[in-house]
């Protein structure tokens, strides 16, 4: 039984369930973080910090109430990555955020579970705006960010991450009503 992991919404796509951040996932999660796909979240991290990261993923939802959820495929079951809501101490705003692990990518993943958590945010977390904080190199993210919908708003010096941007989502007023239906 884990507490936290009990409360966390279970959400579910076309092609993926977002679900609780577990201890299962942290074998892609260290090869994700041994590669230099990892650039973009702060560099490589050992297993120990990667085992961390993840605790830090649960942690969060237990201090906000929202967070990263493991993203799976319905039809296999292989977890592809961490997408969700995040907020921690020196972030400028409330963001929408999405790793893939390397075997996951160009699928369209990272949108369509962005867009659920997006509409988490908004339809009942009642969030009535969202960013995205991007690297400015990390062109793969500013793409999904695209598919959304979101614009870039302002930059952002990060005290651990330098310069960053943050790419602003539509308000819920803008996606029709800002519920799924509102993002096919």
């Amino acid at each position: 039984m884990n507490l936290i992991a009990d409360h966390i919404p279970r959400l579910e796509t076309e092609r993926l369930i977002l679900r609780a951040p577990s201890e299962a996932d942290f074998e892609a999660e260290a090869e994700f973080f041994a590669s230099d796909a990892a650039a973009f979240l702060g560099g490589r991290k050992s297993p120990d910090e990667t085992w961390r990261f993840i605790a830090q993923l649960l942690g969060h939802w237990a201090m906000r109430g929202y967070g990263f959820w493991g993203v799976e495929e319905t039809n296999t079951g292989t977890y592809v990555g961490h997408v969700g809501l995040w907020y921690p101490h020196s972030w400028p705003e409330r963001e929408v955020g999405w790793t893939l692990m390397n075997h996951a990518t160009g699928k369209g993943y990272a949108t369509e579970a962005a867009m659920a958590a997006r509409a988490h945010a908004y339809d009942v977390l009642g969030w009535d705006t969202a960013i995205s904080l991007i690297d400015p190199d990390n062109h793969a993210s500013k793409a999904v960010a695209n598919r959304l919908g979101a614009t870039l708003d302002y930059h952002y010096d990060h005290p651990k991450f330098g310069r960053t941007e943050v790419w602003r989502h539509p308000a819920p007023a803008d996606l029709v009503n800002g519920g799924m239906e509102a993002y096919a």
